[in-house]
Parts: structure tokens; sequence; C-alpha cells
């Protein structure tokens, strides 16, 4: 009988939820993270003493697994932790707060948390330039939420701007908080992002891209930049707000 990924012991007991990231992180052997020594250590089996628990008896001080990674500072169980990084990272289209909140069965602001948290350490240095020869680019820009300070209206000059490049080919999406929606606000974005010359490509292995954006009068100077720009609307944020998390982290997460 087939069974479930998630009937697998590290995402249902918690000492073997530790038990599988010590494996993982302590691979040649456990090391302390306070002094270095990875001879004098031993687990604590006290009746007060948390699962995963160890001292070192050569600086004489605790530790766990978590120091040094993103559990540390949490109290979030290790097996809720090992289930939401396993949810964000197999969901083709992404998981949010809400759904690990009901999913894990924990509260909404620890979703948070967690899902800021493992995006975080998902992240990469400098990213490839977005675009090649028959592969489409779409930026758009939205308001969400409010700016902070300021006064409640209905007019979009109270809420953030965020612009969201979108790869048609490879369905990456990239998106930035800007300070406006105008040309010299957009523009070094874009060409940060996108192959923008056919010399520049043939520099680091990547065709010049080709850029879609919705609202073309503004943005005359793409075809200063791109052999070839046209208009087109990406609907891909459909439910933000900055009341948990700061704005940039929520860009990095759509």
């Amino acid at each position: 009988m087939s069974r479930s990924i998630f009937s697998a012991p590290h995402f249902n007991d918690e000492a073997a939820a530790y038990a599988y990231v010590e494996a993982r992180i302590w691979a040649n052997g456990r090391v302390c993270p306070h002094c270095g020594d990875f001879e004098r250590s031993a687990p604590l089996k006290g009746k007060s003493d948390r699962i995963g628990l160890y001292k070192c008896y050569a600086c004489r001080k605790p530790f766990t697994v978590k120091i040094g990674t993103i559990f540390e500072g949490s109290h979030i169980a290790m097996r809720d932790w090992l289930t939401a990084m396993h949810l964000i990272c197999s969901s083709k289209k992404g998981i949010n707060a809400n759904q690990l909140h009901r999913t894990l069965g924990i509260t909404l602001k620890s979703a948070w948390f967690l899902g800021h948290r493992i995006r975080e350490a998902l992240r990469t240095g400098d990213l490839a330039p977005m675009g090649g020869i028959g592969r489409v680019v779409e930026a758009d820009e939205t308001f969400i939420g409010r700016k902070e300070s300021s006064i409640k209206r209905r007019s979009h000059g109270q809420k953030n701007a965020v612009l969201s490049l979108v790869d048609r080919n490879s369905e990456q999406v990239r998106s930035f908080r800007v300070e406006g929606t105008n040309a010299g606000d957009i523009m070094p974005i874009i060409k940060a992002n996108v192959v923008d010359s056919a010399e520049k490509a043939g520099a680091i292995g990547f065709p010049e891209g080709r850029v879609f954006e919705f609202d073309a009068d503004r943005f005359d100077k793409l075809s200063e930049a791109f052999r070839s720009h046209d208009t087109n609307l990406a609907e891909i944020w459909n439910m933000a707000t900055p009341l948990h998390a700061p704005l940039p982290q929520l860009a990095r997460e759509r």
C-alpha cells in the first residue's frame, strides 16, 4: 500500500524531526556552535530537558542543532518547520501564510514567520537575467496596502507601489517595491533584470529579451533598450497586505 510522504517520521514525531536535521547539519559529527569542539558533548536527558538539547563539556554551554540556522530563536516545533519547508518547495504555485496556518494548525503569526524565514533561506546571490530568444518578460506594477503615516484615502497615491517581472517561459517572478511608477523608477530595475542587448546576452550566455508592459505610454524608453516592446497585463498580485510583514519581504514572497 502506498503511503503519503507526510507519513514519514520526521513530519510527525519531534524526536525524529531533530534526528533528521542533525543527520544533515552534523553529517561529519556533532559540533558545538559555541566553541567548535566536536568530541566532548553529550545529550541531556533529564525530565526537564527539551528534545535535541546537548551540553558541551569543553565550554560548559548547552546547545541544539538549531543554533546558527533558520530555526534559531523559534519555539515552533521542528516537525512543523520540516512540513512547511516541504510544502513551500513542492507547491508549484506557492503557498501562502493562511494555508500554512490551516494545514499546520499554528497561528497566522507563526505561519508568516515560518514562510518568510524559509524563503529568505532560499534566496541566492546574483540572479541570472530574465529573457532570451523567443522568451517574453512581462512587466507590470500595482498598488497595495497603505503607506505608513499616510492619510486614508481611495487614491493610489497613498498606497505602496510594487513592480513585478514575469518570465512567461520559465514562469519565474520577481517583485520589487518601487518609490513610483514613472520611467525613472522602473527602467533601472527592468534593465538590471532583463538582458537588454545582444552584446551582453552573448557575454553571459543569454539571448536578448523581449519586454511586454501594460502601460506603454509611460515606457517609451523601453524601445531604446530592448529590441521588442509590446503591452500586456500580468495578474500576479491577487492578495497582499503589509500588516504582517515588511513589504520587501512580501514582494519576494510573490
